[in-house]
């Protein structure tokens, strides 16, 4: 090799290592800015408290009253604090008239058991049970929602996951947006909720609770309206003008379509003022990474720009890739300690936004970091996705259909 061209090479590496530099400077300067949005929407939800008795709510100019309102919990399968977060949905504190329509689609489902005993447990709750095998479509999450929506008594209607653990407000917060008339869905964030202190739980919330939460209030202070699956209300009869639940029955990202549906309606989609959690129940890496996998690849989709653009979110990544292009570099070195600490530092603050301590995480966010950046590259190719032991095969589309992998 010669020496014009080592030389060549040693600048090209410098200046890709450079590159890598700022873009760790880059993603640092986010994360912090998605702290901040965090802690602001925090503040809000907590001075966001329904009207005082004998005020007129927002659904009356005169009298008091809240509309009453079918919560589907469509479910399927026992999995980790699923009595936990399916008990969180009996002890709401609504001020008006509600019930709980649980959907199972095989009476031989392990959830049964813990259903019915909740039910048995709290006789002063308003719930029902329904039990049907019909699919409507290859996505089974809808199709539970098609067969539980004949069943529901009232006129809002809120779906939540099954493994969403919410506050007792969280009803009153999630209803109250629906009250303006220019608002067809209302919607709600999440955190990540490890069931255990395992390391693969944390890291599934941390990728939660660093990256998704904040990077989705920072879209929203830019304009964007996204619908998310953990929680999704509106009227039944904008559900209806939207095509119903059979218009979702071959889409993958459902929730993202109805939030897109709405929109195209001349209607807005709320974000609830509350913070719900999501159970991470993962027990291996490989699990982990295929859950996150589908959830990019589906999100990639979605909306193919901001997702590749995510991967700005690990600045500990990029400043390992400076480290490989220029191992002897000492500011590369001091990049990757300095994001380091500031992750750290971070990740104390996020622990008292979410009430959730992942400060076990400490020595491998670097490995967190480079990990979702992997997901993400990882994302941009393939349309294969499993959910529940259910392969599916992408299509193309902003919002793609699916069908059974063979």
């Amino acid at each position: 090799m010669s020496l014009t061209t080592h030389s060549k090479g040693a600048a090209l590496r410098s200046a890709a290592s450079l590159f890598c530099g700022l873009l760790a400077g880059t993603g640092l300067v986010q994360a912090m800015l998605g702290l901040r949005a965090l802690r602001r929407f925090k503040r809000q939800a907590g001075t966001a408290a329904p009207p005082l008795a004998g005020r007129a709510a927002p659904f009356s100019t005169e009298e008091p009253t809240w509309p009453s309102v079918s919560l589907f919990k469509p479910v399927c399968g026992e999995e980790p604090l699923l009595e936990e977060a399916l008990e969180s949905f009996f002890k709401l504190a609504y001020p008006g008239t509600h019930e709980l329509v649980f959907g199972l689609h095989s009476a031989d489902d392990k959830a049964l058991p813990v259903i019915k005993a909740l039910i048995a447990r709290h006789p002063e709750v308003e719930a029902r049970l329904v039990i049907d095998a019909t699919l409507h479509g290859s996505n089974r999450k809808v199709s539970n929602l098609i067969n539980m929506a004949s069943h529901a008594q009232y006129d809002v209607w809120v779906v939540a996951d099954s493994d969403i653990h919410v506050e007792e407000s969280y009803l009153t917060k999630v209803v109250k947006p629906l009250g303006d008339p220019g608002t067809g869905l209302v919607t709600a964030l999440y955190t990540g909720l490890p069931a255990s202190n395992t390391l693969v739980r944390q890291m599934g919330a941390y990728q939660i609770n660093a990256s998704f939460l904040p990077g989705a209030l920072m879209a929203r202070q830019m304009g964007r309206q996204d619908s998310f699956g953990a929680t999704v209300a509106l009227h039944r009869q904008t559900l209806a003008q939207l095509g119903g639940f059979e218009a979702l029955a071959n889409q993958v990202a459902d929730d993202a379509l109805l939030g897109a549906l709405t929109r195209r309606h001349g209607l807005a989609v709320a974000l609830a003022p509350t913070l719900c959690q999501t159970t991470i129940s993962e027990t291996s890496l490989a699990a982990l990474l295929s859950h996150e996998l589908r959830w990019g690849r589906t999100t990639r989709k979605v909306a193919p720009v901001g997702y590749a653009l995510s991967i700005l979110q690990y600045p500990l990544f990029w400043a390992v890739g400076a480290i490989l292009l220029r191992p002897a570099s000492t500011p590369a070195w001091g990049l990757l300690g300095g994001g380091w600490l500031a992750r750290l530092v971070m990740n104390r603050f996020l622990g008292q936004e979410t009430g959730i301590d992942l400060t076990g995480l400490d020595f491998f966010l670097p490995l967190r970091d480079c990990l979702s950046a992997g997901i993400v590259l990882a994302s941009l190719t393939g349309r294969r996705v499993t959910w529940r032991g259910h392969t599916l095969q992408l299509t193309d589309g902003p919002f793609p259909t699916s069908g059974p992998h063979h």
